[in-house]
């Protein structure tokens, strides 16, 4: 109910796409994913709210706010009883138009600060995505796909101008990058990246950093907020993206003839 509510409250602003945060519905931890893991049908017209519950709220929001939802992340289990870190995208039509299973594991171990290894209970996604909206071509990533500009780059080519990632990175690795990485991969791509974190939960093992942003093309923070419930909301321009492509045309000097030449060990 309260991600229902948030969206609800988000499109009363006028915002036309949306993102939730990741995991959603669950705690975030290795036990809980098997725990509140559910299964995706294949169309939203197969929905069965009491099986497929996150899903059916995600569709029955999109619909009633007439907009394109990212949903976050929840685990979904597959019917080899596989868990992946899963974001399904619902068109203002309830219509499901993409799917992406976090590619990059969350495995860890910093001394004195965080361990944590997704690969315990999760299965890895294998497939880059994008969808098209009314306004451009959006890609997704999920947390830990951020810190992989490889994978930022391939959305670029695929002609993207926003990447939005549902993440919740802690309060050890927070602080230091998770502004950053949003900024470097904007920079690096000439594009906007937004971000969606849950919020603090002083109750939870796992302290979720929380300051949910966007940002432009030329690396500026256009939008963030703290670490408490909060909705960020901006409005942006796509073509701010092709004005600083065109002034700085780093896509045309790519010397792929040197780069084949290099042999990665």
């Amino acid at each position: 109910m309260t991600a229902r509510k948030a969206v609800l409250e988000a499109a009363a602003t006028g915002a036309k796409l949306i993102a939730l945060p990741e995991c959603f519905n669950s705690p975030y931890s290795t036990d809980s994913f098997p725990e509140y893991a559910e299964a995706i049908p294949n169309n939203a017209s197969d929905i069965d709210e009491a099986m497929h519950p996150s899903s059916a709220m995600l569709v029955s929001a999109a619909k009633e706010a007439n907009v394109y939802l990212i949903g976050g992340s929840f685990p979904e289990r597959d019917a080899n009883n596989n868990i992946f870190n899963t974001c399904m995208v619902v068109s203002p039509q309830g219509e499901f138009i993409a799917k992406h299973r976090k590619m990059h594991l969350f495995d860890i171990d910093v001394p004195g600060g965080i361990t944590f290894r997704e690969s315990d209970t999760l299965s890895a996604g294998n497939a880059v995505t994008t969808f098209e909206t009314d306004f451009g071509i959006v890609g997704i990533g999920i947390c830990y796909d951020m810190r992989f500009p490889e994978l930022a780059m391939i959305m670029r080519q695929k002609g993207c101008k926003l990447l939005v990632y549902p993440g919740a990175f802690n309060t050890t690795t927070g602080p230091h990058h998770w502004e950053l990485l949003q900024r470097a991969r904007a920079t690096d791509n000439q594009l906007f990246v937004a971000t969606a974190s849950p919020a603090r939960n002083p109750e939870s093992k796992y302290q979720a950093w929380g300051h949910s942003s966007i940002v432009g093309p030329w690396g500026d923070v256009i939008a963030t907020t703290e670490h408490d419930p909060a909705l960020v909301v901006a409005e942006i321009d796509i073509g701010r993206a092709d004005e600083i492509r065109t002034n700085i045309p780093i896509s045309k000097q790519v010397r792929t003839d040197v780069y084949r030449q290099v042999s990665l060990i």
